[in-house]
């Protein structure tokens, strides 16, 4: 008999766990929408962001500069630079020179993305001296 009572218990959990996931199913539709009674597409007022981060911005301003800084000096720098774009181009033509035709064109690739790099982070500095002059038109972080 014991082995009997094990066997109810069993189904008793199992139809427990059954009628469970049914009410599970049948209540999802209700909260689907948001349960606000907002649609469920509206954003709500939780979801809107409390500000846009300037602050953070402002404040993290000089190393940001100093970073963007740094790296266009390397990459402008001369054949003698690691990391230059003129240093690459030497060895995409010393790769040429010996007849690395893979090399070569490996070498070219990281060229162009890296000459691309030398535009977009032009382009972020430039956006940075605007922010700088809006933090500090707005008061805002102190870069420290």
């Amino acid at each position: 008999m014991p082995a009997n009572r094990v066997s109810i218990s069993r189904r008793a959990a199992a139809l427990g766990a059954l009628a469970l996931a049914g009410s599970l199913l049948t209540a999802a539709p209700a909260h689907a929408g948001g349960g606000n009674g907002t649609p469920s597409g509206a954003p709500t007022a939780a979801a809107t962001p409390k500000n846009d981060g300037a602050k953070g911005i402002c404040k993290r301003l000089p190393k940001t500069e100093a970073r963007i800084t740094k790296a266009l000096e390397r990459l402008n720098g001369d054949a003698t630079v690691v990391g230059s774009v003129a240093r690459l181009q030497q060895r995409a033509g010393e790769a040429k020179a010996a007849g690395h035709a893979e090399i070569e064109t490996y070498l070219n690739n990281r060229l162009t993305a890296r000459k691309a790099l030398v535009t977009n982070l032009q382009a972020r500095q430039a956006d940075l001296k605007a922010v700088g002059t809006w933090c500090a038109a707005h008061g805002e972080g102190t870069g420290k």
